[in-house]
């Protein structure tokens, strides 16, 4: 008797090892989901979830580091996490990506990845040791919370979508079925290892991000969202012009949003986790500034279809060595980053702190990612066997594939752009007047 009460106590189940190998598992799965997050941000066309989804997979990062370094903790001073025996699990989160449509890639986190994963961290929690390993049980709490709140979201989101095209929601269904079946073939994203299952379908193609972004019906959408941009005769503006200026700036940095997951998900096997981590950070940021222009408009008085949402920043980089797309996000952020603070005063002396406020946030942000830049152009091109310090030069090259596509411009959508302008102008100038 005597021994059983000495041996029975659940606070045993898990050593230190044991620990640390599901903590890698759980590791591999978040950051598999990270990846493929990021990489599908180009193809969401739903403007609340492209918005939505950054701060996600940044939530998503950051449990995964939270893992990632207690894992190393626990395995001191080995600091390796290979695959292993969790291969299957890893090769079905890869196949996943390559889903038939951006609402049936959601609909399989909401129903089949994140529900398994929280699922998972709570049968840890409900096992492990809170005083052996207390560091875990802080943020796997916090990432449970965190993922009932993704999979609400993302299931709102898909009602609405669905409501409307019916059909897509049971094309989306018949992948997460798919999904499920395989997932329950390897057992699931459990504590124990994952079985090896039947081999994955072939795909036609590896998934790799949109080159060709998707864009919200609601928006009013073109190449160049306003007419300085192809029109040197229009002036940026000062007072309520710079104002409304600003904001449509904000709202159209959907294209850094795109671009930093297109780069997370591209870049990830070569240039490793701290990177991803970066860029993570980089995705959620530039979400902040969209969504900064959008609710400024809206406060103002805007319509949805009123506001003008552009794709020639993002089509720049169209066909070309992805490492622009990385080189694109460091131009304009070192580009503009010394204008935020004279308009920060500027919209100051206009007493609109709302503007003052989120230029000043966006400051903060922008000077992170100019580190980011200057850092991870250095460690690609070092990768490449390439000077790591020529980075200007890429910078130099981003500044003409942009020219290249202002080149393009046509007449009618100067005419389109001045139109869509002067209205927003004409109808701040009546909401002020109110």
């Amino acid at each position: 008797m005597v021994v059983e009460a000495l041996t029975g106590n659940v606070r045993g189940t898990y050593m230190r090892y044991d620990t640390a190998v599901i903590l890698k598992r759980l590791f591999l799965v978040e950051r598999m989901l990270v990846v493929s997050q990021a990489g599908w941000l180009p193809g969401i066309a739903d403007f609340n979830m492209k918005t939505a989804l950054p701060k996600m997979l940044w939530e998503d990062a950051l449990t995964a580091d939270a893992l990632r370094e207690r894992v190393f903790e626990l395995r001191f001073p080995n600091r390796m996490l290979e695959i292993g025996d969790d291969a299957p699990l890893v090769n079905l989160l890869r196949f996943a990506q390559a889903a038939p449509s951006a609402p049936a890639f959601l609909m399989a986190l909401a129903k089949v990845f994140k529900p398994a994963l929280r699922k998972a961290f709570n049968s840890y929690l409900e096992l492990a040791d809170d005083l052996g390993d207390g560091p875990t049980y802080r943020f796997m709490r916090l990432a449970t919370e965190e993922l009932r709140g993704h999979i609400e979201q993302i299931e709102a989101s898909l009602a609405r979508v669905f409501e409307t095209d019916p059909e897509e929601g049971r094309r989306s269904a018949d992948w997460v079925r798919r999904l499920q079946q395989l997932l329950a073939e390897i057992g699931g994203i459990g504590l124990d290892p994952p079985r090896a299952g039947s081999d994955l379908p072939a795909l036609e193609r590896p998934f790799t991000p949109a080159e060709t972004p998707a864009r919200d019906a609601q928006f009013h959408n073109l190449r160049f969202y306003w007419p300085d941009i192809i029109d040197p005769t229009f002036p940026y503006g000062e007072g309520l012009r710079l104002q409304l200026r600003s904001a449509v700036s904000h709202f159209n940095e959907v294209w850094a949003v795109e671009n930093a997951g297109f780069i997370l998900h591209t870049y990830a096997d070569d240039l490793g986790w701290e990177f991803i981590r970066d860029a993570a950070r980089w995705v959620y940021d530039e979400s902040r500034h969209v969504r900064m222009g959008y609710e400024r408009l809206k406060t103002w008085g805007f319509e949805d279809r009123e506001l003008p949402l552009g794709t020639y920043i993002y089509d720049s980089c169209r066909g070309q060595d992805p490492l622009y797309r990385i080189g694109m996000l460091f131009y304009f952020e070192s580009k503009n980053i010394g204008k935020k603070m004279e308009r920060k005063k500027s919209f100051e002396l206009l007493e609109d702190r709302m503007s003052q406020h989120d230029m000043d946030f966006d400051w903060a942000d922008e000077s992170i990612h100019t580190s980011y830049g200057k850092t991870w152009l250095s460690a690609l091109l070092k990768l490449r066997g390439e000077n790591p310090e020529d980075y200007t030069a890429i910078k130099t090259e981003c500044e003409r594939l942009v020219a290249a596509v202002l080149e393009t411009a046509e007449e009618r959508e100067r005419v389109e752009v001045r139109r869509v302008a002067e209205h927003m102008i004409e109808r701040a100038q009546q909401l002020a007047r109110r």
